[in-house]
């Protein structure tokens, strides 16, 4: 019916199709970007000069372009510049501007700024300091280490924000376990377990993830409802997936433990130099402020340029603050809100017309294409839905925030921050592959 209403919905939808098939593609996009460079390395030397009369390095055009193209963080803005050109062409460049003007770009904004903050020297080694205890009650090992990031930092999106406990578990698992070098089956299960992990680590709590904060507000959850229906079932179920994933992977932890023995160190932000006590209140501050204004962008914006000042002139203990990563991250997930927006057509309508295991089964497989905050919005705007429902669709989306790196904003961080530890790219079906048993697990959990 919506469709026959305006058939451009079917033009929208097929777009965001096409994206989400793009980025299954990504990969051979890197492939065929490594071979265009090849070929351009094989060309007569460059002839043209600078100003100082050396030979100018030409890089390859076409190799440029495709790997844009093999950038999954590229891939819905992508696609969303094609999606604004298909409604100026449909409707007209008034009606494509007033689009992408009508969009809440809060989210990517948030995300880009909790990334840079989390991910400075100073809250990075506290957050070390804090793990290290719940590492040291398994003797410290890497798999004491990986099964402390994977459960205990998960659990801090209640409180940080689901993004920030994605960038301080990557950045923590990338330095205490994939520099160890794991198999190929093992980093995608580590990576996938993550994923599921934050998704549902965030339900402890009605402020911190975006799934929660969409449906805590319409239907009045609070603190005590959030403890009492999700928080403890997503706590329960994060330990049991993590510790089955440890259980079935056990033999080659027990080698990966034996080379971090061997290399009689663990690594730590800046060698282990010394932090005055007050620079980490400071960075705990500004983190504590930006998460309380997390819907105020004039604000959490501002304070962010007042943190690089403050980082500038602490130097000597910061490290270069990266802005790239965040950066591409908000910009695939403003993709997503340009896309998502045009969603809603054919959404909602499924999200009505379902029973309570159907509905929390939908969500589960709805949240793999969507962004799993817009899967709890649009189902705010159903009406009617009783207590239950309400609490299968929203126990679903985060259930089935790990499936995909589009299913739960902060996916595109930690694939971000992690994906330089595989070097054929991060294969789509290998995420989710690595993400189904702790999805059936968390299932498990919500539903019984």
């Amino acid at each position: 019916m919506r469709a026959r209403a305006d058939p451009f919905n079917l033009v929208a939808t097929g777009i965001f199709f096409l994206a989400i098939a793009h980025t299954f593609l990504a990969p051979q996009f890197r492939r065929w970007a490594r071979a265009a460079e090849e070929r351009h390395l094989r060309r007569p030397a460059s002839r043209l000069l600078d100003d100082d009369g050396n030979p100018v390095a030409e890089v390859s055009f076409a190799g440029q372009v495709l790997h844009l193209l093999g950038e999954v963080e590229a891939v819905f803005g992508v696609w969303a510049v094609v999606l604004g050109v298909a409604i100026g062409v449909a409707k007209g460049w008034t009606v494509a501007r007033d689009y992408a003007g009508s969009r809440d770009f809060t989210e990517p904004m948030f995300v880009m700024v909790i990334m840079a903050l989390v991910s400075t020297r100073p809250l990075l080694r506290l957050a070390e300091h804090c793990l290290q205890v719940f590492a040291g009650l398994g003797g410290a090992t890497l798999g004491a280490w990986w099964a402390a990031i994977l459960i205990v930092g998960p659990l801090l999106g209640s409180f940080i924000s689901e993004p920030g406990a994605m960038t301080i578990s990557a950045l923590l698992l990338a330095r205490q376990f994939y520099h160890y070098e794991p198999s190929r089956r093992l980093s995608y299960a580590t990576m996938g377990l993550l994923f599921v992990n934050v998704s549902v680590g965030g339900a402890l709590t009605p402020f911190a993830a975006p799934p929660m904060v969409m449906a805590a507000g319409p239907w009045h959850w609070n603190l005590a409802f959030m403890l009492g229906h999700f928080g403890w079932r997503a706590a329960l179920g994060i330990m049991t997936a993590t510790a089955t994933y440890y259980a079935l992977f056990r033999g080659e932890f027990r080698e990966l433990n034996r080379k971090y023995a061997r290399m009689g160190r663990q690594l730590t932000q800046g060698g282990g130099a010394y932090i005055p006590p007050w620079i980490f209140l400071v960075h705990v501050a500004f983190v504590a402020f930006v998460v309380a204004v997390a819907r105020y962008p004039a604000l959490f914006v501002g304070a962010f340029l007042f943190f690089l000042a403050f980082a500038q002139a602490t130097g000597h203990v910061q490290k270069k603050i990266d802005l790239r990563g965040p950066l591409l991250v908000a910009f695939f997930l403003s993709g997503l809100v340009v896309h998502g927006g045009l969603q809603s057509w054919w959404l909602q309508p499924v999200l009505a017309h379902l029973g309570r295991m159907p509905l929390f089964l939908g969500a589960t497989f709805l949240t793999s294409f969507n962004d799993n905050a817009a899967i709890t919005y649009l189902a705010t705007l159903v009406p009617g839905l009783t207590l239950g429902l309400k609490y299968a669709v929203v126990a679903g989306a985060v259930t089935g925030g790990g499936l995909t790196v589009i299913a739960n904003a902060p996916n595109p961080a930690g694939q971000t921050l992690l994906q330089r530890f595989f070097p054929e790219g991060v294969s789509p079906w290998g995420l989710m592959a690595g993400a189904l048993l702790p999805t059936v697990i968390l299932a498990v959990a919500f539903m019984a």
